[in-house]
This record gives C-alpha cells, structure tokens and sequence, in this order.
C-alpha cells in the first residue's frame, strides 16, 4: 500500500470520528433540552406552590442566603476551572485536564455537601417536603438539581480515569465536550433556582 493510501486512509478514519464525535454532542443537546423541560416543569410547579405554607413557614423564615451564596459561588468557580480543563484539553495536556477536573470535583462535592446538610438541618427542624405544598415543590426542585450534580460528579471521576489511561483520544474529547455542556447547564440551571427559589423567598 502507497504512502498516499494510507494517508488517505487515515484522513478518512479522522474524519469519520470528527462526524461521530460531532453527532454524539448534537445529540447530548436533544437531551440537554429534554431536561431543561424537566427543570421548566419543577419551576412552574414551585411558583404554583410557593404560597401554599399551610400556616407553615415560608422561604424568607428558613433561607440563609449567606449559606446558600456560598454554594452558588462553589458552582460557579466550578464551571470556570471546568473551563480550564477544556482549555487544558485544547492544547492536549493530560496531566492538567485531570488537575482541573479535579479541582472541579472539589467545588462539585462541596456544592453537594452543603445542599445535604441545608436538607438535614431544615428536616430536623421540622421542614420536611411533607410539611407543605411549598416545601414539597422546593425540595422536588433542588434535590433534582442535587442529584444532577451529584451524577456530573461520578461522570468527572469516570472521565479522569479514562484520561489517565487512554489519554486524549478523540473519543474522550467528545466525552469530556458533553460533560462540559452537562455542567455548564447545571450552572445557569442553578442561577435560576438561587434567584427564583431563594432570592425571591427572601424578600
């Protein structure tokens, strides 16, 4: 075989992965707007039910919003370190991919540590989900971001592993571009809770 059929041949395998890789994040797409109908749908609910306390306590007599700015920053700061790892990804340095992924994991788990311990603190105090329709619709909707993020994470560490073993191979390059759409949905989808559900409980 000729020297210019094996590299035809290359570019076409090249090619091949780019229009898969590329249909596969098109298709995390279709799925990213199916749970953004997902997340649409809790919201509505909550503004449905936000005033039904049933002589129970209302959002601005149980949130801390110091408490819960410093988990909107944890995410936030994720998604930039994220961005890091992309970048890291860009330039083709394994070792510094898995350094931000990490970093990110970090912010992540933090996140996540401090929404268990808001959940334990207002259950203990009474505040269950099954205390009103309100704090149904209020834990419905966080918990599901939670356990999001909670999933994003397990996909991180699954993905930092695949990078130290395989390196960046055009197939962990896909991966790692619907993680980073993944995780950067889970941030604009948590702005919103921290200014629907928070924010303006508050007041």
């Amino acid at each position: 075989m000729s020297t210019q059929t094996l590299h035809n041949t290359n570019a076409h395998e090249d090619h091949g992965h780019h229009d898969a890789g590329a249909t596969k994040v098109f298709g995390f797409w279709i799925y990213l707007m199916s749970d953004l109908i997902l997340f649409a749908s809790l919201f509505a609910t909550y503004a449905v039910l936000v005033n039904g306390t049933a002589g129970g306590p209302s959002g601005k007599d149980i949130f801390n919003l110091s408490f819960v700015l410093v988990e909107t920053f944890l995410l936030l700061f994720s998604s930039i370190t994220f961005g890091f790892a992309m970048l890291s990804m860009n330039k083709g340095s394994v070792a510094k991919v898995n350094l931000w992924l990490f970093v990110t994991f970090l912010f992540g788990l933090g996140f996540v540590i401090m929404e268990v311990y808001e959940f334990h603190e207002l259950i203990s105090e009474g505040y269950g989900p099954d205390r009103s329709g309100f704090l149904s619709a209020f834990f419905a909707l966080v918990s599901t971001h939670g356990l999001h993020v909670t999933a994003g994470l397990i996909w991180i560490v699954i993905m930092m592993i695949q990078v130290s073993r395989r390196g960046l191979t055009e197939v962990n390059r896909t991966r790692l571009s619907c993680l980073s759409l993944f995780w950067h949905f889970l941030d604009v989808v948590w702005i919103c809770v921290f200014t629907v559900v928070y924010l303006m409980g508050a007041m």
